[in-house]
């Protein structure tokens, strides 16, 4: 029989009378790329974290390389050969990658006594290793996502971990940066690393993993199988029920002749550490319009954002919504006239997460809530807060827990239910299901459709294609902070690509 290399047996984690994991018993294969797939708030980073020593089960065995490791302490995990890459990084943005690395890592290489120069020669070689290119004074914040997370990986792999979870790895990556990582897990699984992706699409799964189980409602309903054995509609049908597998994609209606509901022309900007500037934006989306924006991250997208939310001023051009200018208006002057945002990063940027949900549902348009002599009513604003949550199908206990305890598919729903909520008139959507599961991603698309039929203009960025296909009325490619071409259903899905990288056929 092959060698364990990672495995527990009768796991089972409360929190208060919520049973997030209910006897799991799992076995992980040396050697190989095993996916675990589930629902948000299956209980996936609940094992996960346990494996890390994180939680200490009620009640459960843990196993790293064929030893038993007593559960619920990290260093004991470490030392025995298991580390975890979270989707939250956890080098520090400010410090550069040497000092990063020195920091965080277990195994420390500098010694009591080391110089910079010293310090930063051996994690080069450990990189050079691992054929990963950076310069050692980078700091982190500097750093494409892809190799901020490759280095997570190489000082996990520093300290000797031998087994290693990576935690909805693709989840902040474009699509040339995931087959960047694929290539990269596969020649760790050759050099011997085991490797346990918590993963979302069936496509990327079926495209890496050699073996894949599925969690759901907390049970362990499928034990690591080998990917052949299996198939994208026996996998959907386990992780949220048979006949739940596809998206249902209903033929669009065309868009009545009007004039446009939001209006970008000639927007120019300065160009920032990660992005170039704007070369003349020009845009404009229809009442009742979905126009997606496709190109490779990078190329200007998140500049445009700032700029259209009010975070961030154009050096050039002009914005309109519905004839009125809002160039020079401030984000809570735009959101009052109507413009709301879906951001890029629901935890970052979307939401604050030890704030209580009726705090974040709500305390934009509190001048709403505001009584007699300006005095806020609280009851008013957690009434508002409970209606709005239930209305968009959120799981939560209390409108008083704090945002950061959801899991990211509700996360999304309170940020949805914030912002489509009271009189939106163009929504701006940045990869709204970026790590979300199929029922998650199921109820964005069918929140964006109602949207687009009650005659509100919608701007949608996203990486993923299929998505842009499935949704949009229009495609507007964005390459080099300039807008490549415009494309009209039915869509060329190959001049499409050729706008993003610049190709001439």
């Amino acid at each position: 029989m092959s060698q364990i290399a990672l495995g527990c047996s009768d796991v089972t984690v409360r929190f208060g009378d919520m049973v997030a994991l209910d006897a799991v018993t799992a076995g992980f294969e040396a050697g190989k790329i095993h996916a675990l797939l589930g629902q948000n708030g299956a209980g996936k980073s609940t094992l996960a974290r346990f494996f890390a020593g994180i939680i200490t089960p009620q009640t459960g065995d843990l196993q790293i390389c064929g030893a038993a490791v007593k559960p619920g302490n990290v260093h004991r995990v470490s030392a025995a050969g298991f580390d975890i890459v979270h989707q939250r990084f956890s080098l520090p943005p400010s410090f550069t990658v040497a000092d990063a690395l020195e920091m965080t890592a277990r195994k420390k290489r500098g010694g009591a006594f080391f110089s910079g120069a010293g310090l930063a020669d051996k994690w080069r070689k450990i990189l050079n290793d691992l054929e990963i290119d950076v310069p050692m004074d980078a700091r982190l914040s500097d750093l494409p996502v892809a190799t901020a997370q490759a280095l997570e990986i190489a000082r996990a792999l520093a300290d000797d971990a031998t087994v290693l979870i990576l935690d909805e790895p693709t989840a902040l990556l474009s699509p040339a940066a995931i087959e960047g990582l694929f290539d990269n897990l596969r020649k760790l699984k050759a050099r011997g690393v085991t490797l346990i992706l918590i993963l979302h699409k069936l496509r990327e799964v079926m495209a890496i993993a050699d073996t894949v189980s599925v969690l759901r409602l907390g049970q362990m309903v499928l034990r690591p199988t080998p990917i052949a054995e299996v198939t994208s509609a026996s996998l959907s049908d386990l992780m949220i029920g048979p006949g739940a597998a596809a998206l249902e994609v209903p033929e669009q209606a065309p868009v009545k002749d009007a004039a446009s509901r939001l209006s970008l022309t000639q927007i120019t900007s300065r160009a920032t550490a990660f992005e170039p500037g704007l070369q003349g934006i020009t845009l404009n989306i229809r009442p009742g319009e979905i126009l997606g924006l496709a190109g490779v991250e990078g190329n200007g997208q998140r500049v445009l954002a700032d700029i259209l939310c009010g975070l961030e001023s154009p050096t050039g051009g002009a914005i309109t919504l519905e004839g009125a200018d809002l160039t020079h208006l401030t984000a809570a002057q735009r959101r009052r006239m109507g413009l709301r945002a879906v951001p890029f990063d629901r935890m970052t940027e979307g939401a604050t997460l030890d704030m209580s949900l009726w705090e974040n549902a709500t305390t934009w348009r509190a001048e709403a809530f505001a009584g007699r002599g300006g005095f806020l009513s609280i009851k008013a604003m957690k009434a508002a807060a409970l209606e709005m949550l239930q209305r968009f199908g959120v799981k939560f206990d209390s409108v008083d827990q704090p945002a950061g305890s959801l899991s990211g598919g509700n996360m999304q729903r309170v940020i949805l239910a914030r912002e489509l909520s009271n009189g939106a008139k163009f929504l701006f959507a940045a990869q709204p299901t970026r790590g979300l599961d199929f029922k998650a991603t199921e109820f964005v698309w069918q929140s964006l459709r109602a949207l687009r039929a009650d005659g509100v203009a919608i701007l949608l960025i996203s990486s993923d294609l299929d998505e842009l296909y499935a949704l949009s009325d229009k495609i507007a490619v964005m390459r080099a902070g300039a807008i490549a071409g415009e494309f009209p259903q039915p869509f060329d899905q190959t001049a499409i690509g050729d706008a993003m990288v610049g190709a001439v056929r």
